[in-house]
């Protein structure tokens, strides 16, 4: 018999979730069998899985050390194999400032991303010990492309990732991103359309009518310098689908300079020669919290900024002078 006592970063998450990650190799089933026949008891009552946890609790596992063995594997703290740039951070969450050229989550198993530093950054800074891992996942909330920068948020907690996924999913986390387009923009611009995801290509196109299985975005964004046939775009983004700026900005005639997908391709060719660009130049600079958070109380009505990276603020200051652009950041 196992006793497991539930402490402040697990509670909130319902007892077959918590289950799962603790019997990692069973199947649900299991679990679901175990509970049914009261050989896991919750506070020492019978309990059907769906309960939310509190922090007190005691879930009490009836099985063989052997049969616990069986469904059980230690989760292990992988060693951190890249640098973080971390711009703010708490026993909840970690906000990191995203360099160009590295994932935000493995493609495959032998990719190195952002999400595998997390939990080993947690733990040698004390925010989470080797043993809250068997129960909780620390991993990141948002992905942004291989070559965007800008602000990963990751969740420490269970708490924060659950008061992360909320404010992402109700959309009242603001998000703004920085960029360098083809032309002049003048005005500030909110646009809508439907962007439909090709999966074999992973590229997206976008139409103004709905069609059958496209996703509705809007698109905000505002000149914040402008010169030599380029605009500086500050852009909110109202919703998040795959490449939305990227794709939706082009379909506006104002393609991200260096962006090979949906980019102008001369334009492309004179920057990859003038600034040896070899990607878009999009930038997650901004994060503005709402006014009330029902957790994370210490974010709540917070902005976090990350810098711009040093190529995209030189090729900035050499289209528009530093002044221009720097003063609307």
């Amino acid at each position: 018999m196992r006793e497991i006592q539930i402490t402040g970063k697990e509670e909130g998450q319902r007892l077959d979730k918590m289950l799962a990650k603790y019997l990692n190799k069973a199947p649900k089933s299991f679990v679901y069998k175990m509970l049914r026949k009261k050989n896991i008891k919750l506070n020492g009552k019978k309990a059907s899985g769906n309960e939310k946890l509190q922090k007190g609790d005691q879930v009490f596992v009836y099985l063989a050390e052997e049969t616990i063995e069986k469904f059980r594997q230690e989760v292990k703290v992988e060693k951190q194999k890249i640098p973080l740039s971390v711009l703010y951070e708490d026993q909840n969450v970690l906000f990191i400032n995203k360099p160009y050229g590295v994932l935000s989550q493995r493609a495959k198993p032998s990719d190195i991303s952002i999400n595998e530093q997390i939990a080993p950054y947690a733990v040698e800074k004390g925010w989470i010990s080797k043993e809250d891992l068997q129960m909780i996942k620390p991993s990141i909330c948002n992905r942004l492309d291989r070559n965007t920068t800008g602000i990963i948020i990751a969740g420490i907690s269970l708490h924060g990732l659950q008061t992360m996924a909320e404010i992402l999913k109700d959309r009242s986390l603001d998000k703004y991103y920085y960029c360098i387009v083809k032309g002049t923009v003048k005005t500030r611009e909110r646009v809508c359309g439907y962007l439909i995801k090709d999966h074999r290509s992973n590229k997206v196109t976008i139409r103004k009518q709905k069609i059958e299985n496209a996703s509705a975005i809007e698109t905000s964004y505002e000149p914040m310098a402008t010169g030599n046939g380029f605009t500086m775009l500050k852009v909110k983004l109202v919703t998040g689908k795959t490449h939305q700026i990227r794709a939706h900005l082009a379909n506006q005639g104002h393609p991200l300079l260096g962006d090979p997908k949906y980019g102008d391709k001369k334009i492309n060719e004179w920057a990859k020669k003038r600034f040896s660009l070899k990607g878009q130049l999009l930038h997650c600079g901004q994060l503005h919290f709402p006014k009330k958070m029902k957790g994370c109380k210490n974010l709540e009505d917070r902005t976090i900024k990350a810098p711009l990276p040093k190529q995209f603020e030189e090729i900035a200051t050499q289209l528009f002078g530093r002044e221009s652009w720097e003063a609307g950041m």
